[in-house]
């Protein structure tokens, strides 16, 4: 058993890459190690800002021995009647490195087949190990750059390469880069370094002021934090998306705290935080009644040699900022909010759809019927439109100008110090939520109704003008959008009739003379659509069995809360005993029903036996109690049916000759479709 260690070295690359790429590096590494047959125990992964390295242990000396029976043309194909090698069969064999002497013959299922017994010795580790390098090559990064005259393109240029089994370097060229055991050190603390065996890696590089492990630099940074917070009684927030970068921008790291001004405290937290976190990769603090301090901490990438200049240099930075910040804000509070929202007449929301006031005066639109279909109460609903005729004003801002990911922060700040309520200045911050696909959705109603509203006007609006999300390419991040809708409907437990809520918004505009020359009934399909793709994603995310996300996306309405709420049921009686039965009896309706769909009354005086009396007599009762949307009572309902629906198909012939009973039984099918379809196309739903 053997070690190897590969290792790229680069300039130094862009914190967030280094975590993702690494993970990749091991990923390929692995599948390229399977598919050559080569088998190792285990593979360590290392990374710093300049390094991306695989330490793979429990090498086997060679590839594994591979012997197996590869089949070619029939015997009639590969022999002329003298018995004569043909072309086919030729070919057959010098594809595999062999000849016809090797051929021999084997009969299946009566016909006889050309064969070859291939046994392939494994090559040694060192040559396998090699084709490692276009495991380097083929790495993805979300942007590349060339370097020299080289057309290559990488994260960043490589420097040095190290690729060791045990002590012996194994060959590997990239460019002008010949591989071999020099690594580097500490840019600044450290020198190059020698390796004589692979196993010196991690020793040999903290000699030298680095350290490779992630995990260990991180739980350094995390014990050297939480000694700063306990020397000077302070609460910090270790934000973990935070510490992966700072973990990823150093290999010696060292921890300091700071000071600025305190008239700084003035400032809103969240322009302190944001100045601090998202500036300058700081940490801030809090004493012990939760009060901000003003101190933050940050970590330098070198050991506590003339700390003080880093920190006071550091001090520099940060107050520069803050005191931009604090102009900003001063200015700010000059103006009026009426002010702002005047002046968001001249800001475009797309050149092809209009400005950010006609998109305000949409959302408002959009608002209100929402409010009025989920029943808000009429003094929320009042503080939802208030919120919608704004909501935008802080985008104008001094403030938000220089510190764009503080939109929506800042409008509820000064939301609030204009006299607005919290309810209005919190819907303000959280029309933009969720940010993410998996991040935080409004905590408020008003909220929720106005980020619905806001979404659905950006969605309406760039698919009637055609800008329309095709493959990877979404430059406004609509499916997001759309996906956060669906999040929000679903934690809500919203009503939302893509196509029905479509035509009603498209009514209000048109009567409020909102439409801009905008045709927003053109693409209402392929809007429904675009939900009905969302819907997917999110109940296959929920872990929902894929035949029945299948089956309830296939509704003929795209209702989000009721394709959810159905998947939602269907999941949960799928281990039913009477689960296949019941499937099988609906599906066989519905079948039937969407094949030859016949609307109209039924005539009992047509029925001519007691199957049809007894479903017709049960579904009139289903109907006369079925909800409106999918919930547990109308799936019991529907389920008692099984039994009525078997003994139908039994006793009664649905294509009679007669054209009249013919047309009455596809009536009775096509009316109990329509209930069954609430759950969308159950004829999907797999079942044993």
């Amino acid at each position: 058993m053997a070690n190897y260690l590969l290792e790229i070295g680069l300039e130094d690359m862009p914190a967030h890459v280094v975590t993702p790429s690494l993970n990749q590096f091991a990923q390929k590494a692995a599948k390229y190690l399977k598919e050559n047959h080569l088998d190792y125990q285990n593979i360590e992964k290392f990374a710093t800002p300049r390094r991306l390295t695989l330490y793979i242990t429990g090498l086997a000396d060679k590839q594994a021995d591979v012997e197996e029976d590869v089949k070619g043309p029939a015997k009639k194909i590969a022999q002329d009647a003298d018995g004569n090698w043909s072309k086919a069969a030729i070919g057959f064999t010098r594809g595999q490195g062999m000849t016809v002497d090797d051929i021999e013959f084997r009969e299946l299922k009566g016909v006889e087949y050309v064969y070859l017994h291939k046994a392939i010795a494994g090559k040694p580790a060192k040559a396998i190990l090699s084709g490692l390098i276009d495991v380097i090559k083929s790495l993805t990064f979300p942007t590349r750059m060339k370097w020299g005259s080289y057309d290559f393109e990488y994260i960043r240029p490589i420097h040095w390469l190290v690729s060791l089994l045990d002590h012996d370097v194994v060959p590997m060229q990239l460019l002008d880069i010949t591989a071999g055991r020099t690594t580097q050190g500490h840019r600044f603390l450290g020198e190059a370094v020698e390796l004589a065996d692979a196993s010196d890696y991690v020793d040999a590089l903290r000699a030298q002021k680095v350290i490779v492990t992630p995990a260990e630099r991180k739980q350094l940074i995390s014990d050297q934090i939480a000694q700063i917070a306990k020397d000077n009684a302070w609460t910090i927030d270790l934000d973990a998306d935070l510490l992966e970068e700072v973990n990823n921008l150093v290999e010696w790291p060292t921890a300091f705290a700071g000071r600025f001004d305190e008239k700084y405290l003035a400032i809103p937290e969240a322009v302190l935080i944001t100045s601090m976190k998202d500036n300058q990769r700081y940490f801030y603090a809090r004493d012990a009644a939760g009060k901000m301090v003003n101190a933050f901490i940050g970590v330098r990438n070198g050991n506590r040699d003339y700390l003080d200049n880093v920190i006071a240099g550091n001090v520099k930075v940060l107050t520069a900022r803050l005191e931009d910040a604090a102009f900003f804000y001063a200015e700010d509070q000059k103006k009026t909010i009426a002010d702002f929202v005047t002046r968001l007449q001249t800001v475009s929301f797309h050149d092809k759809i209009g400005s950010m006031t006609e998109k305000m005066a949409r959302t408002a639109t959009i608002a209100g019927l929402l409010a009025d279909q989920v029943g808000l109460a009429a003094a929320d609903k009042a503080q939802l439109l208030r919120a919608a005729s704004i909501y935008k004003f802080d985008l104008v801002s001094a403030m938000v100008g220089e510190f764009a990911e503080l939109q929506g922060t800042m409008g509820e700040v000064y939301a609030k110090l204009a006299g607005e309520t919290p309810a209005v200045a919190q819907a303000i911050r959280e029309h933009y939520m969720p940010t993410s696909a998996d991040g935080d959705l409004p905590a408020s109603r008003i909220g929720t109704l106005l980020a619905l509203a806001d979404k659905l006007d950006s969605l309406m609006s760039f698919f009637a003008v055609d800008l329309i999300p095709s493959g990877s390419n979404d430059p406004y991040a609509l499916r997001r959008q759309a996906y956060g809708i669906v999040r929000m409907v679903a934690a809500n437990h919203f009503a939302f009739d893509v196509n029905a809520l479509q035509q009603q918004i498209a009514s209000a505009f048109a009567a409020n003379d909102q439409l801009s020359g905008l045709d927003f009934t053109k693409n209402a399909q392929a809007v429904a659509d675009f939900f009905r793709d969302r819907v997917n994603q999110y109940l296959a995310g929920e872990g929902v069995r894929h035949d029945i996300v299948d089956a309830v996306t296939a509704s003929r309405t795209v209702d989000v809360e009721a394709m959810i709420d159905a998947a939602a049921i269907l999941q949960h009686h799928a281990a039913d005993a009477d689960f296949k039965p019941v499937m099988e009896a609906l599906g066989r309706v519905t079948r039937i029903a969407d094949k030859t769909p016949t609307t109209g009354s039924v005539d009992a005086a047509l029925f001519e036996n007691d199957s049809e009396h007894a479903l017709h007599a049960a579904a009139a009762k289903v109907q006369a109690a079925f909800d409106a949307q999918p919930n547990e009572a109308n799936y019991q309902a529907l389920a008692g049916l099984t039994p009525v629906i078997t003994d139908y198909f039994t006793e009664t012939m649905i294509m009679a000759k007669d054209d009249q009973i013919r047309t009455n039984r596809l009536r009775e099918l096509t009316n109990l479709a329509a209930l069954i379809h609430q759950f969308g196309d159950v004829a999907q739903v797999i079942v044993k």
